[in-house]
């Protein structure tokens, strides 16, 4: 059974959402870092670059795969997580908490992303 906060909203891709102080942090689910299996590199995006719902934004390399990483919701880069680029194993440590991905600055809505149960019933 994987980890499925009910704070955050999904992507179908994998991604998951979270309001924070006017931003939206982005990561993958614990479903898509262990899918991916020992996460080897991460490329990160440049702070201010934008991008529509749906746009890749970045890629995650592990030992069985290469996978483009999708914005769950438009906006424009704020902040990365530089820690990454060195550790990139925080996204299999801890996908939730310090493996998040970016965060965007939007006033784009959640809502149109999968609830907890919903992704939760995609994934099993």
């Amino acid at each position: 059974m994987f980890d499925v906060p009910a704070d955050r909203r999904y992507a179908e891709s994998h991604e998951w959402a979270l309001e924070t102080d006017g931003t939206v942090r982005v990561g993958i689910s614990d479903f898509a870092q262990d899918e991916l299996g020992d996460i080897v590199f991460v490329e990160l995006p440049d702070v201010g670059q934008a991008f529509a719902a749906g746009d890749a934004f970045g890629l995650v390399e592990s030992i069985k795969a290469v996978s483009d990483l999708y914005t769950p919701v438009e906006g424009e880069v704020v902040a990365t997580n530089d820690a990454l680029l060195d550790a990139p194993e925080l996204l299999n440590e801890d996908p939730y908490g310090d493996g998040w991905l970016v965060e965007l600055g939007t006033d784009a809505s959640l809502d149109g992303l999968l609830s907890p149960e919903a992704y939760r019933e995609q994934i099993e």
